[in-house]
């Protein structure tokens, strides 16, 4: 693949993903003033929310955006990408690679909302002080004034909707318990992979490619999919790509839809977390070509027949992977144009769904009633008799809730 020469402030810079700050898609980010104060006047961070899965570029961080009172994902460079000569290293570039690729693509439902970027002073992991830059979502004055941060050695960060973390489907499956193994229903697998199929056509369009597909991006709770981290992602030239792009779909077919239909890593093994940085993201799974889904034999055939022809590199455009969810789709109840679905079929669908909302909002429950136990259980002066109690109805809905249906 051509790599774009991209000028900053007179310096050419080598890379795939990095937007030309002059190129015309920019120019609707206008007149957005740049703002400079205290991070505390900005910002209160809180806690880290990625130690269930460390990323390669950045730490993130709750935080409270006090312009608007919001809760926010606060995601910022890790320090040790700080180049010590001045010239932005590709973890610092790879931030203005993802502000641009987030906006380009925000008009989808499945993308985290970028709501504003910049720079920051201080360089302690979790900063707390120092000055900050914002430039809410000027992309191209972002990008322009990249150089002259890296300079200050002041690092890149983005403010992102802050997504539940007992939505992420990695720290769902439970890749800490040995010997435990969740996948999700057919039923909402085949939705999932629909959105994410539809994201990869309107991405394409564009001539964007995700690549970076790993549990740890993916966020569901049972109906909608939201995914984050592109900073991986790239913008291609107009010229034929199909490679790249039959690239992206094997890496959903490997790097998602198995883990979540099996509850295995596509590496034939039990979850872990992938590697992030650029060179293992084009590598992760190039030599995945054949899946395994001898331990889950029940999934559907037609199912695993598309997963496989997609490892295989055999799909030769995302529609075509739409077209074959479809066809198995209607296997399993669901209605299409030019599909047939047995009537019986459409409404044993029915009755499941309404049985996977009965089953979720039962573990909701669960949770609920297990919060409420240990609340109790750590009050001043109840009895010992009502403290052993209370632990033993805790520890009896914790062993309830490992061993639920739905991650």
């Amino acid at each position: 693949m051509k790599s774009n020469p991209v000028r900053f402030d007179g310096n050419m810079v080598d890379s795939p993903d990095i937007p030309n700050p002059a190129s015309n898609h920019l120019g609707y980010f206008r007149n957005v003033r740049l703002v400079m104060a205290a991070l505390a006047d900005f910002y209160r961070i809180d806690n880290y929310n990625d130690t269930f899965a460390l990323g390669h570029y950045a730490r993130v961080l709750d935080a409270l955006d006090r312009r608007k009172g919001q809760t926010v994902a606060f995601k910022v460079m890790r320090s040790e990408h700080m180049a010590t000569d001045g010239e932005p290293r590709w973890e610092f570039r790879a931030f203005a690679n993802e502000a641009d690729l987030l906006m380009k693509l925000a008009d989808s439902p499945h993308v985290v909302h970028l709501l504003d970027c910049g720079y920051l002073e201080d360089v302690s992991e979790a900063p707390l002080s120092g000055s900050v830059e914002s430039f809410q979502r000027d992309i191209r004055g972002f990008i322009q004034a990249a150089p002259d941060f890296a300079t200050r050695r002041w690092r890149p960060y983005l403010s992102l909707d802050n997504l539940p973390r007992s939505q992420n489907l990695f720290y769902l499956m439970r890749p800490d318990r040995q010997g435990q193994r969740l996948r999700l229903p057919t039923e909402e697998g085949l939705a999932l992979a629909l959105q994410f199929a539809e994201l990869l056509r309107l991405a394409h369009k564009q001539h964007i490619v995700y690549l970076d597909h790993k549990l740890e991006h993916v966020y569901w709770d049972g109906i909608n999919l939201r995914i984050i981290d592109l900073n991986s992602s790239r913008q291609l030239e107009a010229s034929n790509n199909n490679q790249l792009y039959r690239t992206d779909v094997h890496n959903l077919c490997v790097g998602i839809l198995y883990p979540l239909f099996t509850g295995l890593s596509p590496q034939k093994g039990t979850l872990r977390p992938q590697p992030g940085n650029m060179t293992e993201v084009m590598s992760r799974y190039q030599d995945i070509t054949t899946l395994d889904f001898g331990v889950e034999p029940s999934l559907s055939p037609s199912l695993q027949q598309l997963l496989q022809r997609g490892a295989e590199m055999q799909l030769e455009s995302v529609d075509e992977f739409i077209a074959g969810l479809q066809e198995v789709a209607t296997l399993h109840g669901w209605d299409f144009p030019h599909h047939y679905t047995s009537p019986a079929s459409r409404d044993a669908r029915a009755q499941m769904r309404a049985g996977l909302t009965r089953l979720r909002k039962g573990h909701d429950a669960l949770r609920e009633a297990r919060d409420l136990f240990r609340e109790a259980a750590i009050q001043d002066g109840i009895t010992e008799d009502m403290e052993a109690e209370l632990r033993r109805l805790v520890k009896s809905v914790n062993d309830m809730l490992n061993g639920r249906v739905i991650p």
